[in-house]
């Protein structure tokens, strides 16, 4: 984007393996009734397109296209083999005319802007009359877990601190209302939603990404560089992390706010 912020997970393969975890059903469920065939889409902070793919799938042979500003992501999504476009852009000043596409999405994107509103209204200037603009955001003040490793609550401080250094907000859950709200949207609905690891697998694939995101991926660097943690300190969390995965009674779970708006 041309703007101060940065992405703060960066695109490590621990992080594009998360990324590609998500689906409609894990990550934009809310959206389905207007998932009809014959539509088009626009994903604006597509990652590397695996929602964008799913996407493509359920609306053809309407147009989607899935827009990002991290060329590293959208290498990723052109290894997909699905009929979605995938361009390179900018959040706040989308490549595509007014009223281009009848749903505009995105999901965990506003959270890294420093200003959502404006990223809302850009998303609402390219929906089609009548048409939707959806949005899904993680609230990590409203994150849980168990076993209560106290490693764990420091990576959770330090994710918050090096996100807000880095120009976004992770609590952007709880902000969304009053965003859309300011962005002038009408009459947004609002619903929540979360994600939960408890079995062996998720907790082994969940807690082994944040033990190698916690040493290796901008997340990292941003935290040492600015600050906020110690090189010692992220290795007690990875350790942590791997300690929780391996805890038959670990629970993780994110929740989040969905926001659905007519335009």
């Amino acid at each position: 984007m041309a703007s101060p912020e940065k992405y703060t997970h960066g695109h490590h393969e621990s992080v594009l393996a998360a990324h590609r975890w998500r689906t409609i059903a894990n990550s934009a469920h809310y959206l389905e009734p207007h998932l009809v065939a014959g539509r088009s889409l626009l994903d604006v902070g597509c990652g590397p397109g695996t929602i964008t793919a799913e996407f493509a799938e359920r609306l053809a042979p309407g147009r989607v296209v899935g827009v990002d500003a991290a060329p590293d992501a959208l290498d990723a999504a052109a290894e997909l083999e699905s009929s979605a476009e995938f361009v390179l852009g900018d959040a706040y000043a989308l490549p595509f005319d007014d009223k281009a596409f009848d749903i505009v999405h995105t999901h965990q994107t506003l959270q890294h802007v420093q200003d959502p509103v404006a990223m809302l209204r850009e998303m609402a200037r390219v929906v089609h009359d009548g048409g939707v603009v959806a949005a899904r955001e993680v609230d990590y003040a409203a994150t849980t877990w168990f076993p209560l490793l106290p490693e764990l609550a420091q990576w959770l401080d330090v994710v918050r601190r090096v996100h807000r250094a880095n120009g976004g907000e992770p609590d952007a859950g709880r902000h969304l209302t009053s965003w859309a709200l300011d962005a002038g949207l009408s009459a947004p609905q609002f619903t929540a939603s979360a994600w939960a690891f408890t079995t062996a697998q998720e907790r082994e694939w969940w807690g082994g990404a944040w033990a190698e995101r916690a040493l290796h991926s901008s997340f990292a660097t941003d935290a040492v560089e600015g600050g906020h943690a110690t090189v010692d300190e992220l290795h007690a969390i990875s350790a942590a992390w791997r300690t929780w995965a391996a805890d038959e009674r670990g629970y993780f779970s994110m929740t989040h706010t969905e926001l659905l708006a007519t335009v």
